[in-house]
C-alpha cells in the first residue's frame, strides 16, 4: 500500500484489514443515564444532550453525544468524532480502533438535511465541540488536548468548526485553542449538500463561506488531511485536500499534513486512518 505524505517526508505503509463502508443505526435516543463501564478501565455516559438550553425538544434528542473516557487517567486527550452519511444520515458511533488507546471519544449526532439547512449542522457541531471545551475536565480530561476529527460529512464540519472561527465564537470557545483537526476524505470546497440547497450539481464546484478553503489562514490549529486513493475517492475529494494542502502551506501554515491512502476509496479509507489519528495526537505538544 501506498501512503503518500505531501511534505516530502518519508512514505509510511499502513497494513490493515480493508474495512467496508457502514453506518451504524443506533436505537432511538434515550434519556442521559450514569456512566456505564467498560472493558480496559474506561466509562461511558451515553445521551449527552449537548444543548440542553433549546427550547426546541427535536433540536434537544438530536443533538446528543455518547462519552468514552478512560477512568483512572488524568489529563487525557479527547477527540471529538463527527459521523459521516453526506449530512442526510449516519448516527453516532465510536470506531473500535480508537477504543482503549489512553483517549476520550465523545462521538455526536447532529441534526440532519433536508429537515435542517447544512448551516444547522455545523452549528450544532460547534455546540457539540463547546460542550466538551466546556465539560471534559468534570471527567478528568484536559482542555489543552481536545481533537476534532471524523469521516466524510464528519471530517467537513471538522474542517468548518476548526477553520471558520465565527462558529465557535458564538459559545465562546476560540478555534485555536482545538490541539488539531483531523478530517478523513471530507469536502474542502462547499458540501454537496449545500451546493443542492442552491440548486447545483455534484459536478459544480463551490467555494463561498459553506467551504473550509474560505477560510485559510496560517494561525489555524494544527491539520492532519487524510483521504483514499484519488483514483477510487468520491469525485475530487483527493485533490481537494491537496489544494488545500498547498494553500495552507502558502499562507504560512506550519504544521499541516497531507496523506493518500492507496488502494483504499471513500468508505474504506477511515480504517487505516486511524493509526495515523493517534500518532498525531501523540505528536502534538500539550497548550498551556
Amino acid at each position: 500500500m501506498r501512503c503518500e505524505f505531501l511534505n516530502r517526508q518519508s512514505l509510511i505503509t499502513t497494513s490493515v484489514v480493508t474495512l467496508a463502508f457502514a453506518i451504524s443505526f443506533l436505537p432511538s435516543v434515550k434519556p442521559a443515564k450514569a456512566d456505564s463501564p467498560q472493558a480496559g478501565g474506561y466509562l461511558t455516559k451515553n445521551n449527552v444532550c449537548y444543548r440542553p438550553d433549546s427550547n426546541d425538544s427535536s433540536m434537544r434528542d438530536a443533538c446528543q453525544l455518547d462519552l468514552y473516557y478512560p477512568s483512572e487517567q488524568k489529563n487525557f486527550a479527547t477527540v471529538v468524532w463527527f459521523h459521516g452519511g453526506g449530512l442526510t444520515g449516519g448516527k453516532r458511533s465510536i470506531p473500535n480502533a480508537l477504543k482503549n488507546k489512553g483517549i476520550a471519544i465523545a462521538t455526536v449526532d447532529y441534526r440532519l438535511s433536508p429537515k435542517v439547512k447544512v448551516t444547522d449542522c455545523i452549528d450544532d457541531a460547534a455546540a457539540s465541540v463547546a460542550w466538551v471545551f466546556d465539560h471534559i475536565e468534570e471527567y478528568g480530561g484536559s482542555r489543552n488536548r481536545i481533537f476534532v476529527s471524523g469521516h466524510s460529512a464528519g471530517g467537513y464540519l471538522t474542517s468548518m468548526v476548526g477553520f471558520d472561527r465565527s462558529w465557535l465564537a458564538k459559545h465562546d470557545i476560540d478555534a485555536n485553542s482545538i490541539a488539531g483537526l483531523i478530517p478523513y476524505s471530507g469536502h474542502t470546497i462547499t458540501h454537496f449538500t449545500a451546493r443542492k440547497e442552491l440548486g447545483l450539481k455534484d459536478t459544480t464546484p463551490l467555494i463561498d463561506q459553506l467551504a473550509p478553503l474560505f477560510f485559510v489562514r496560517d494561525d489555524a490549529p494544527a491539520t492532519l488531511l487524510i483521504t483514499g486513493d484519488r483514483e477510487l475517492e468520491m469525485l475530487g475529494r483527493y485533490e481537494e485536500n491537496a489544494y488545500f494542502w498547498r494553500m495552507l502551506r502558502v499562507a504560512g501554515h506550519s504544521n499541516v499534513e497531507l496523506f493518500e491512502l492507496d488502494g483504499y476509496n471513500h468508505g474504506q479509507m477511515a480504517e487505516p486512518a486511524h493509526p495515523l489519528l493517534l500518532r498525531f495526537i501523540q505528536q502534538q505538544p500539550t497548550r498551556k
